[in-house]
């Protein structure tokens, strides 16, 4: 088999954007919970970014309806799980933990997959899988315990950890059903008629609850969780799919927790403590464990 192209090191800025995006992502769901409630936030989002990709790609999506139509019902199901549950659970939660806690757990979403194929896809889970799972599973007792696993015992698991392993877990079962389905249709098309269904699944919540008004206080937020990680973010990462492989691209989620640690200590002040560092750490390696393939192949431009 002939090697893999060389890859311009250029290109490597496409993930490293993505996740950075995504990584900002987290420290701006933490800094809403103190001035725009979880439910305003969540529809606003949704509602900006499908506003701004209507110019692009409502007659797409027009043209393409009678090949969408059969698609609805796991469309909707989607929508619901990718933009109001999961991250709605990370709004709810962004008021009882901190966004470094949020990071770390969030990136157990590789080992949630790997469980949830095994539960929905019968697919039997590499060793090395299971060995990572339980690796992380370990890094986040010392992560939410902070250093003191034992204290869990007594104390219980702080609401707003629960909260953002829930959203992590909906999201392994968004990855899961959008690779079972296999909907036929371009990722942009799915994600635009996604976002209409996650807005009627957050509409009612919306309408009934109060809503907090738009100021310059969460405006600014609001605005950057609608366009950078919901429309540019994705955007860089299908180009970085496209031009390093999905495999190699995947590596640089890893990532995510680190820039969250950097970027919420210059903006939250959240110190770094020490049992961030080694519960993360841990959590990180059990990831990476769960993911490697030894002997693998490494996989050609556009696998």
């Amino acid at each position: 088999m002939p090697a893999a192209p060389a890859v311009r090191p250029q290109y490597f800025l496409l993930p490293l954007g993505s996740v950075l995006m995504w990584s900002g992502n987290m420290v701006v769901t933490k800094m809403s919970a103190s001035v725009i409630s979880p439910v305003t936030i969540g529809f606003y989002r949704w509602l900006i970014a499908g506003l701004a990709l209507t110019p692009f790609l409502a007659y797409g999506v027009w043209r393409e309806r009678h090949r969408i139509r059969p698609h609805l019902g796991k469309l909707a199901v989607l929508g619901a799980l990718g933009m109001a549950v999961y991250q709605g659970l990370m709004y709810f939660a962004a008021a009882h933990t901190s966004a470094t806690n949020m990071a770390f757990i969030t990136s157990l979403v590789p080992l949630l997959t790997i469980a949830v194929s095994a539960a929905l896809m019968q697919e039997s889970p590499p060793r090395l899988a299971v060995l990572g799972g339980l690796l992380s599973l370990a890094g986040i007792s010392v992560l939410v315990s902070h250093g003191r696993p034992a204290m869990l015992l007594e104390a219980g698991v702080n609401r707003g950890d629960v909260l953002i392993f829930l959203a992590a877990l909906g999201y392994a079962v968004y990855g899961v059903l959008v690779r079972k389905w296999a909907i036929p249709l371009s990722a942009w098309h799915s994600l635009y008629v996604q976002i209409g269904f996650g807005l009627l699944v957050q509409l009612p919540a919306f309408l009934y609850l109060p809503a907090t008004p738009l100021d310059a206080a969460n405006l600014p937020l609001v605005l950057y969780a609608a366009l950078l990680p919901s429309i540019f973010a994705p955007y860089l990462w299908l180009r970085a799919i496209d031009v390093l492989g999905a495999s190699r691209a995947s590596i640089f989620v890893n990532l995510t927790p680190v820039f969250t640690i950097v970027i919420a200590a210059l903006l939250l002040a959240e110190p770094v403590e020490s049992y961030h560092l080694a519960g993360g750490a841990i959590v990180l390696t059990g990831v990476m464990l769960a993911q490697w393939r030894p002997g693998a192949r490494r996989p050609a431009r556009g696998a």
